[in-house]
């Protein structure tokens, strides 16, 4: 992987012909409450309040199905919505699968800690094929917000703080879902969400308001939406919260200039769930028929369970507010996705695919590798790993260490077992000779329960009295002393990350540290493995810890995979996609910012606090292998270009080790001066290779118009600057092998 390019494959032009003559005939035909079902997404859930759906079906049809996930059903109701609707036309099913259907691969989070975009490509891939033999036909994923923010929740869901590195993953995850033609029946329809600034929710609390400028917007938090659009993703999903003041779900410059006008966006919008009603509690709209106005008015085509549409847009047509023009130019983007799927020629699945499906070994196997290139090793003191296999007694230390939930991770599709390969069995299975033992010590949990606790009941970890504390305590550290080695696994559960999952703090919940220093105590050697869905602050660990994993939430094969780095079978070579601040209050942190004003002369006003550092715990692009890596031979293919033109970079990469490993080769700019100010370093271009003891390879990289184009407050457009330009290639967002170049009129 190179400079990142988006590979986009578009149907032929007389197909989309055929398909836009056959979208007009129908909706000739269609009355005006047929085409107001259209842009509607109900309820196939008992949870969720709202009309019956069998009849809203029988009744009008509807555009979509969501909160079902059950095979036998989604037929059943294809058969009312095309026997029995005045139409016939067929509803598109669609559910939450995030990072897997029955097989599960590493969180999003993870998948971009291999900065590999396939793992991100094979993955969804697989994901596809299972929730399509489900009967699903559109996911609500990727998930692409920016988020420089550890405490805010839905981090997890997505490519961490860069934008650059974010794009390339987006694109990825499309190409994963939708493949290279929606009409095969092994994938399913993309969606890009949450559009847009999600990820900077004030304090990193979910829902929150956000400010952003236009310049930030469009720098660092739009470009993975483009990528999405250049990459094919047929729909999108608005952001629930305040834009500057304008809900995002009714913001017409985000639905319509930008991603229509500008982008030339084909495909349509949902809301988020209730989201177009919800305009009404952000004071935006007077009451739901308003919010209806208003949200179609900016360019919401389908509208998540509020039923706002449907009770209200018929009645704003018959009385002249909006026009059917409006209403058909809406529900266009619908019907031509359905007709794109070929679900009116192949509407129904067959009940008996899934269990074949899922049965594939290849479908595992892909997991176990997504996992093992996810990992990133951050300590790893006097080489205590690779673990040996000839050790006799190690003990497995804590709560979450034989938890299916937290190797598996956060947003699971509805109705989903966990059936992960937990950290504690996968050092069973690796080590079957060996004695293993466990202790969970004291469990974990949050202060407040999440809402998904309500709808699943069977999810909540009960809480423990004083007494049972202190004795779960005790019996790890009892069970620790008597073993050689210690592998702690400690973090987050499931429901600690994801939706509604903002955290005020980064340390270990509950006492985990607490019982890591316990143990440590006992001088046995410790080796730290983290399971969790956002960075943490684990300073004590990392300068008292010889060895840290940081595994995240990776998945059903999750726990073999950490066995497979342990012990040495599989190098690690992921990087971090997010800083790991020292402390949740030094969020939002991210390694892009511009340069500060410091006084002349005067050190100490290079740190703004006053008790910490302020750098990261470990930064932007950071990871170890148990190989070693020398970079050199930087080398610019011009020491000026005109603006508009490309050099190229290159610079040399060498395994100086007795192993085979992977290093991540990152290549970073800083514009010097220009029109605005601009980051002390940009992430523009990285690939992940493969050396064997004492192979070197050149990496070739090229800069040009798009690397060094941005968008300027002062100019208020795109632009590019004569300017200096400083270019280093590294491991890391701190490599210091440099070179210069100059842009020149």
């Amino acid at each position: 992987m190179n400079n990142y390019q988006n590979h986009t494959k578009s149907a032929s032009s007389k197909v989309k012909k055929e398909i836009a003559e056959r979208v007009n005939v129908l909706l000739a035909k269609m009355s005006l409450e047929e085409k107001v079902a259209q842009l509607a997404q109900i309820s196939g859930a008992d949870f969720v309040p709202g009309p019956d759906a069998e009849e809203v079906l029988r009744k009008t049809g509807a555009g979509s199905l969501l909160w079902l996930n059950d095979t036998k059903r989604f037929n059943e109701l294809q058969k009312i919505a095309i026997d029995e609707s005045p139409s016939g036309i067929p509803v598109l099913f669609a559910l939450d699968v995030i990072h897997g259907y029955r097989t599960i691969f590493p969180v999003p989070l993870a998948m971009a800690s291999s900065w590999d975009p396939e793992v991100a490509v094979k993955s969804q891939a697989i994901a596809a094929k299972e929730a399509r033999a489900a009967g699903i036909h559109w996911t609500f994923g990727p998930m692409i917000d920016i988020a420089r923010d550890a405490r805010w929740g839905r981090i997890v869901e997505g490519a961490g703080e860069d934008p650059y590195l974010g794009s390339a993953m987006a694109a990825a995850q499309v190409r994963g879902f939708q493949g290279e033609d929606i009409s095969d029946p092994e994938r399913v329809v993309a969606c890009a969400k949450h559009f847009a600034g999600y990820g900077a929710a004030e304090g990193g609390r979910d829902y929150d308001e956000v400010f952003l400028s236009e310049t930030e917007l469009r720098n660092t938090y739009l470009p993975p939406f483009k990528a999405a659009v250049e990459a094919g993703v047929g729909t999108f999903m608005s952001a629930y919260m305040d834009l500057n003041h304008v809900p995002a779900s009714a913001s017409r410059w985000l639905l319509r200039e930008v991603l229509r006008e500008e982008w030339g966006f084909e495909g349509f919008v949902v809301s988020d769930a209730m989201a177009v009603g919800n305009l009404v509690v952000q004071g935006h709209a007077r009451d739901n028929r308003d919010a209806a106005q208003r949200a179609l008015v900016a360019g919401m085509n389908m509208d998540m369970a509020a039923n706002a549409y449907t009770e209200n847009l018929a009645d704003l047509v018959n009385d002249g507010t909006l026009s059917m023009d409006l209403i058909d130019e809406m529900v266009r983007p619908i019907l031509t996705i359905k007709a794109q799927m070929g679900l009116f020629e192949n509407p129904y699945v067959d009940e008996g695919l899934l269990d074949e499906v899922v049965s594939r070994p290849e479908h595992k196997q892909t997991s176990r590798w997504a996992a093992q290139r996810s990992m990133v090793l951050l300590r790893n003191e006097d080489n205590l790993l690779p673990l040996s296999d000839k050790l006799k007694h190690v003990a497995v230390i804590g709560p979450v260490a034989d938890s299916m939930a937290a190797t598996e991770g956060s947003w699971m599709v509805f109705g989903h077992k966990p059936a992960a390969v937990t950290v504690l069995q996968g050092i069973k299975d690796k080590l079957s000779g060996a004695k293993v033992t466990f202790a969970p010590g004291p469990a974990i949990r949050r202060d407040f329960p999440s809402f998904f606790e309500e709808m699943f009941p069977e999810s909540k970890i009960p809480e423990q009295t004083p007494a049972e504390i202190k004795a779960a305590f005790t019996e790890a550290v009892a069970t620790a002393k008597d073993a050689e080695l210690i592998i702690m696994v400690l973090g987050e559960n499931a429901d600690m990350a994801g939706e509604a999952a903002s955290r005020g703090s980064l340390d270990l919940p509950g006492k985990q540290e607490e019982l890591l220093k316990a143990v440590c105590a006992l001088g046995k050697p410790v080796v730290l493995v983290l399971l969790n869905g956002r960075p943490l602050s684990i300073n004590w660990a990392s300068e008292n810890v010889p060895a840290i994993l940081e595994a995240w939430e990776p998945g059903t094969e999750g726990g073999h995979a950490v066995a497979d780095i342990l012990f040495g079978d599989v190098n690690p070579g992921g990087k971090l996609p997010v800083c790991f601040p020292r402390n949740g209050n030094h969020a939002p942190m991210y390694y892009g910012h511009t340069l500060s004003h410091q006084p002349e002369g005067h050190p100490q006003y290079s740190s703004r606090y006053w008790d910490s550092p302020t750098t990261p715990l470990y930064p932007f692009g950071y990871g170890l292998s148990y190989a070693s890596f020398e970079f050199s031979n930087l080398t610019l293919s011009a020491a000026q270009i005109a603006a508009g033109k490309s050099l190229t970079v290159t610079a040399e990469v060498k395994n100086t080790s007795k192993v085979a490993g992977d290093e991540v080769v990152q290549l970073y700019i800083h514009q010097k001066w220009g029109t605005d100010s601009r980051p002390i370093r940009e992430l523009k271009g990285f690939e992940r290779v493969t050396l064997q003891p004492g192979e070197s390879k050149t990496v070739r990289f090229e800069l040009g118009e798009k690397e060094l184009t941005y968008w300027s407050t002062n100019a208020g457009k795109w632009i590019q600057d004569t300017a200096a330009f400083d270019v280093w290639v590294g491991s890391d967002s701190q490599a210091t092998l440099h070179a210069e170049f100059e842009v020149v009129a």
